[in-house]
This record gives structure tokens, sequence and C-alpha cells, in this order.
């Protein structure tokens, strides 16, 4: 399958991949890895994404790539820590793999290693992973729903998928599992002391957020009144939501503030993510 760059960069700009696999603050090469990530059960860095075969990816092939993205599971076979936001990913289309592995193929090689993750014990022990993946890994919901408009599915698409809004935005068990009864409620306790507000409907437009602001804030970072997203969210619209199209920025503020699910089925297919790029 042949992959477009184009798509496949747009892709991985919407996912977070150059935002968490880039030490920006060090100014560390792109997609070079890393900058840590403090949490309860340890520091993780990402690793190096680069072309690099040492160091980096540079001896994958698109089958290690795509298990890796929708799977959280290396070429050798070992589960990855869910810091790796993999679990929303896991509805990408072939398109979408074949795209994105393209794009990282332009990537120029960095011969750095990111430093090995800092997890004390029983959390370093991959074993267990395996548990915690049959407990805790969710489907990202992602598919369109009948009855719903063409932008509110391509934003549930964006939000609950590539974008992983849900990652920060959706509380934690004592596990590190996100709370299924908790999703887009809100989480005080991010890595690196960050909070992450309410993002539900109701709790949005109560604060006064709407299609268009909504939209444009995730653009350029400006909130309605007149301040700027700091922390992480700072982070995520600095590196990677401004990137986005203002037709799927729109789509995601559609779809936040009305995003309880009707009851309905899913319409047939996942649609590539890449689809209405413009």
């Amino acid at each position: 399958m042949t992959g477009d760059v184009q798509r496949g960069a747009y892709l991985a700009r919407a996912s977070g991949c150059i935002a968490c696999h880039t030490n920006f603050e060090d100014g560390g090469a792109p997609l070079a890895g890393g900058a840590p990530l403090e949490t309860p059960f340890g520091v993780f860095y990402p690793p190096n994404i680069t072309t690099d075969p040492e160091h980096g990816i540079g001896d994958w092939n698109l089958s290690d790539f795509a298990m890796t993205v929708r799977q959280g599971v290396s070429p050798d076979g070992e589960p990855l820590f869910p810091a790796f936001t993999y679990p929303f990913y896991a509805d990408f289309s072939d398109q979408d793999v074949a795209d994105m592995w393209a794009a990282f193929q332009t990537v120029a090689p960095v011969t750095n290693p990111a430093p090995p993750h800092d997890v004390g014990f029983p959390f370093n022990q991959r074993w267990g992973l395996k548990l915690w993946r049959a407990l805790f890994m969710h489907d990202p919901q992602t598919e369109p729903v009948e009855g719903k408009s063409v932008d509110w599915n391509r934003g549930r698409q964006l939000v609950r998928g590539a974008a992983h809004c849900g990652a920060c935005h959706t509380g934690r068990n004592l596990a590190g599992g996100r709370m299924p009864d908790a999703v887009f409620a809100g989480n005080d306790d991010l890595p690196g002391g960050n909070k992450a507000p309410s993002i539900l409907s109701d709790d949005l437009a109560d604060r006064g957020w709407t299609v268009a602001n909504l939209s444009y804030a995730l653009q350029s970072g400006v909130t309605p009144s007149g301040d700027v997203f700091g922390g992480s969210m700072g982070e995520v619209v600095q590196n990677g939501t401004r990137f986005l199209s203002k037709s799927d920025l729109k789509a995601m503020a559609i779809y936040l503030l009305d995003s309880d699910v009707p009851e309905g089925r899913a319409l047939a297919g996942t649609p590539s993510i890449g689809k209405t790029i413009d």
C-alpha cells in the first residue's frame, strides 16, 4: 500500500507525535524523543522515532509500525507502556498507517538514544501490562454515528481518536486506567502537576465556549477572555492543533459541544482519518 506523505504528516501532527517525541525544552531534534513525562509510576521518556536504524525506527517495516501504533506492541512482541496513547489509535485504517509511515520515512535520522524509562518495581514489569490491557483498554469509539452530521462525526473521529482528548481530560484510577464513567469530566492529576478541566458539553457551554471561539482557541491558543492556554494544553495547541485545518477544528468544536452519543448503530466502515484534509 502506497502512503501519502502529506496526509501522514497531517495525521502525525493531529496525533501528537511531534509534540510528545520532541524534547523542545532542551532543543532536541524533531521526533528524537527524550522529553520526560513524570507520572505517579515513574518517569517515562518517549523514544527516538527518527529513521536512525539503531536508536530510532529505521530498521522497522510497515507491519512493525502498524502493530506499534494500533496495538501498542513493539516489533519484538513487547507490550508498550500506556504512557504511549496507542489505545486512541486502534481504529486507524490501513491507509492512515501507511500515510504516517510514508511521512516518517522523510524524517532525518538522529543518532542519540532517548533515556531509558525510570520506572520502579512493580510497574517496570512488562508482563503486568498484559493484565492492564485486558482491564483498561477500551475501544476509542471513533466510528461515525447514524443521524449525526458529517462535521459532528468528523469531530468525534478526531476528538476520540487521533487528537486523544480523553487521554488528559478523563480521570484515571490507581492503576492508571481511564475511568469509563468519567470520560471528558476532567483530570486534576496530570503529569507534571498539570490539570485538565472538564470538556463535557454542558460544562463547556457554561464556561462560555461556542463553536466559533473553541475552534479559534484550538488554532490560536487564545481563550474568549483574551487569556491564553498554558501548561500542557498550550503545548497541545503549539505543537499540534494549530496545524489542523479550519474545517477539522470546527468539527472538533461541534462534537465537543454536543458530545453525548445518541442511541443508534454506528455506520458501517471506519473512514480514513485523513479523508477530509483541506
